[in-house]
């Protein structure tokens, strides 16, 4: 009997031998029907290619990503255990992979996708300003995780995401502190135009200023630079040595809200008698701060498991793209208190 070649399953398929040339090399250049049709004739006339073919077909059906954007970020850890239990009760298996903040996640995943053979991937973090072309290079389904492409042109149908209103939590919080008598309030923020979730908190923290009609002062504000306890440490000292007349810090995450509160307890300020704190985050480290954090809870597990809700429904070709807004909920603490 004739061995079936690469021509024939071009043939059954009625495309180019080229076509399914790129398909058996995990190329991103093919459409996401086109590979399938290549994938199911490889499978229907037993095309073996490189004796892997067999393996090219089961390998592409349940294997996911998981790529965490910032390896220090614990709020990740929180969602992680949950995505993986919720991925393999759905049959497939994980692959999970951090890479650092500054890392490029679009190219880290095409590159999965061709060594691993993907069926989706769900991004733990991320850019807010992703392109449609920037996209082309994944051909598999995603999801972004406790992030949306804010700031960037992708069409809504093209991609899911799962998070919360950055910018309305941040307004939350700092309405929080304005209920309670504080109108100076200060804020450390990573920068105030990142394009990413810190001009989204920095934005928030601006609008509940504005909505209750308490002048914007940039003297309060510092930009640390990054969302790590030391920059938050560097950029709560900065703040001192400028200006010590105010009555709360906002900060826009927890472990940040937690060095703000080191420091200002090392400069002799007492935290809440002399000054409160708040963050976003809701991260369990801050239950245990003394005193207590007040921060903003983010729904971490629920967020995770519709995250991999969304994407296995997308990987097993039910349903469409979509986008789920989660609310946040004040966890009151120790660190603020009335005037």
């Amino acid at each position: 009997m004739r061995s079936i070649n690469i021509r024939d399953v071009a043939k059954h398929c009625r495309i180019s031998v080229s076509t399914v040339s790129r398909v058996l090399n995990d190329r991103p250049d093919v459409n996401p029907e086109t590979r399938k049709r290549v994938l199911d004739a490889i499978a229907e006339l037993d095309y073996i290619p490189n004796n892997s073919a067999r393996n090219l077909v089961m390998t592409a059906s349940d294997r996911i990503a998981v790529v965490v954007r910032g390896v220090a970020n614990p709020f990740f850890a929180q969602m992680i255990r949950v995505i993986e239990e919720e991925i393999h009760r759905a049959g497939y298996t994980v692959d999970l992979h951090q890479i650092a903040s500054d890392a490029d996640e679009v190219h880290t995943a095409a590159e999965l996708a061709t060594e691993k053979r993907l069926c989706g991937v769900l991004f733990l973090g991320g850019r807010f300003n992703y392109t449609a072309e920037e996209m082309r290079v994944l051909s598999v389904p995603f999801v972004c995780a406790s992030y949306t492409n804010t700031f960037g042109n992708l069409p809504q149908g093209a991609f899911s995401s799962v998070a919360i209103d950055d910018s309305a939590e941040a307004c939350r919080a700092v309405e929080y502190l304005i209920s309670l008598g504080h109108r100076r309030i200060a804020a450390i923020v990573a920068s105030e135009s990142d394009r990413s979730i810190s001009e989204l908190r920095y934005l928030g923290y601006r609008r509940a200023l504005e909505k209750h009609g308490i002048p914007y002062e940039p003297a309060l504000v510092v930009e640390s630079g990054s969302f790590s306890q030391r920059s938050a440490a560097n950029g709560t000292n900065r703040l001192l040595d400028r200006c010590a007349d105010f009555t709360a810090v906002f900060t826009i995450a927890d472990m940040m809200a937690l060095a703000v509160m080191k420091v200002l307890h090392e400069r002799g300020v007492r935290v809440p008698e002399d000054c409160s704190v708040i963050g976003i985050d809701g991260l369990d480290c801050s239950a245990y701060s003394i005193p207590t954090l007040t921060t903003v809870v983010q729904p971490a597990e629920d967020m995770a498991r519709e995250s991999a809700a969304i994407l296995i429904d997308l990987v097993r070709g039910h349903g469409e793209n979509r986008h789920k807004v989660f609310e946040a909920h004040i966890r009151e603490g120790g660190s603020v208190r009335r005037l």
